[in-house]
């Protein structure tokens, strides 16, 4: 049935008109921005505004090795963008403590240049994405460009570290277990930044990680090398279905689970590998229940990176489930009930996060 044509007729709010206008032109800014932030954190030119700053645009030239007229240009945008500040008296610019801690200190639980090289690199799928809407064929998480996965252990890392431990103590016991020496499987574990945190805060513990992506466990098994852990954290290509092993006191899944082709299926093989009194600790982004409650500036990045990245990696796989982003803890509640679980509880969570622990 065809479907009417809206009229032409229909007033325009002009207030709504220009309001969307300007939303399209922070946005402009923003998409130009993201090329720029990148080439800052790759350049150093963040990183010796924190050290040296506050420079002139010659200083800073000279002290990356870079072009002077081209960093000019850069700093007046970030400047314009809120990145940078800078002193018109002086024409220095310079980064305040909290924009260090943003864009120059990689330790920090919010730096961000991580998060723009994973977002202008899964951009990069826009020709095979734009033909995945067409006939809703899939694309796998290892079709990406190799800057995803760095730019995803950079953003979410130092997010982890921060939070894993305060999350683990929410978890019914679990600390005690792992203090005392318990196994842990982390399954989606990408370059294995969590797993290899684990590893250090439970040094009697056993760890595993999980992850189909052959080329992130090379780089996972590096990672534990350089962090000293090798001896007790094992690294295998598996899928979140087929991963072996049982007993494990604790299951860990970050941001990955609405990813699965087949959450129920993965929710059953949790099942059969957790041990009795374990859990399985489910880190997903932050969102509620209803999509009407989402539409908000986290919401539209959540939204945006599931369509981009996590739907087409789900639908690429068996049964292309599609649970999205932004499922929610009802959805997810569901789901991991489905595949047998008797327990589901929100264990913790943060502004960008939600904490599920799951036990038989």
């Amino acid at each position: 049935m065809a479907t009417e044509p809206r009229p032409k007729t229909d007033p325009i709010d002009e207030q709504k008109l220009t309001e969307l206008v300007e939303t399209s032109l922070v946005d402009l800014g923003a998409t130009v921005h993201t090329a720029l932030v990148n080439i800052g954190d790759e350049l150093g030119l963040y990183a010796a505004l924190d050290e040296a700053g506050p420079l002139t645009a010659a200083e800073l030239a000279a002290e990356t090795d870079t072009a002077e007229r081209y960093v000019l240009e850069w700093l007046r945008a970030q400047a314009a963008g809120g990145y940078v500040t800078y002193d018109p008296e002086t024409e220095r610019y310079g980064l305040s403590p909290e924009q260090a801690y943003v864009l120059a200190d990689e330790e920090s639980p919010v730096f961000m240049p991580g998060a723009f090289q994973l977002v202008a690199s899964v951009s990069k799928i826009e020709p095979e994405l734009r033909e995945a809407f067409r006939t809703g064929e899939g694309i796998g998480w290892h079709e990406h460009d190799e800057d995803v996965f760095h730019g995803t252990e950079r953003f979410f890392g130092p997010s982890y570290g921060a939070n894993l431990l305060d999350w683990i103590e929410s978890l019914d016991g679990v600390d005690e277990t792992l203090t005392a020496g318990g196994r842990i499987v982390d399954v989606g574990c990408g370059h294995g930044a969590p797993t290899i945190r684990m590893a250090e805060a439970y040094p009697d513990s056993t760890v595993v990680g999980i992850d189909y992506h052959a080329s992130s466990i090379a780089v996972a098994r590096e990672r534990a090398e350089d962090a000293g852990v090798a001896d007790r954290v094992d690294f295998e290509v598996a899928t979140a279905r087929e991963y072996s092993g049982t007993d494990y006191d604790l299951v860990t899944m970050f941001n990955c689970f609405h990813d699965m082709g087949d959450p129920v299926g993965v929710a059953a093989h949790v099942r059969e590998t957790l041990a009795d009194d374990g859990s399985w600790m489910i880190v997903e982004p932050y969102a509620e229940d209803r999509v009407e409650d989402n539409l908000t500036p986290f919401g539209r990045l959540a939204y945006s990176i599931s369509t981009v990245a996590c739907t087409p990696n789900s639908l690429s796989q068996d049964v292309g489930y599609g649970l999205g982003a932004q499922a929610g803890e009802e959805r997810t509640r569901e789901v991991v009930t489905e595949g047998g679980f008797g327990q589901f509880r929100r264990a913790a969570e943060t502004p960008t996060s939600l904490v599920f622990e799951a036990k038989p």
